[in-house]
């Protein structure tokens, strides 16, 4: 057996050389744009947090009012306040009831009486559309499902709201 040594040819030095620095130059690229991906991601959402609303629930009558507020969003690393509002009134439980003002038909903003053709009803001028008082869509109008509903609590006598969820029925 004979021990030679394997010489590498200047070609071979070449090849191993720039294809480890393509490699590393390649990873360098990409590191930034997976980072960019999988980063939000892995944050903890603010999604489901209650903000105070600045109403005390001894303000609350059974006509519905509108109410408005602002949260803070954040989209990846853009973070802006964005507006919300919301019908809230007593029903004839007693019951704090908090409505969205968007209209299911068409995504427009519904307003307590608003026509005076359908009074003590969410109206909403863009078709038409109506809603009666707790919420749910009158037949026959263009809305084929109730309004939305946000998530609530009270605390220290003040009202805090979440975010809207669907309901059930028309």
């Amino acid at each position: 057996m004979s021990e030679k040594k394997q010489q590498v040819s200047r070609r071979q030095f070449l090849n191993y050389t720039l294809t480890g620095v393509g490699g590393f130059m390649a990873a360098g690229m990409l590191a930034p744009m997976l980072r960019m991906a999988v980063d939000p991601v892995l944050q903890e959402s603010g999604h489901g947090d209650l903000t105070n609303v600045s109403l005390a629930v001894e303000d609350i009558t059974t006509d519905p009012q509108r109410i408005d507020w602002k949260v803070k969003q954040v989209d990846g690393w853009y973070e802006s306040e964005v507006n919300r509002s919301a019908w809230v009134f007593k029903d004839e439980n007693d019951e704090i009831q908090a409505f969205s003002p968007i209209c299911k038909h068409l995504g427009c903003v519904v307003s307590w009486e608003g026509s005076d053709e359908y009074p003590d009803q969410f109206y909403c001028p863009c078709h038409d559309g109506r809603y009666y008082k707790d919420g749910t869509n009158v037949p026959g109008t263009p809305p084929l499902q109730p309004l939305d509903v946000y998530e609530q609590e009270v605390r220290d006598g003040m009202l805090f709201l979440g975010d809207a969820v669907p309901r059930e029925g028309a």
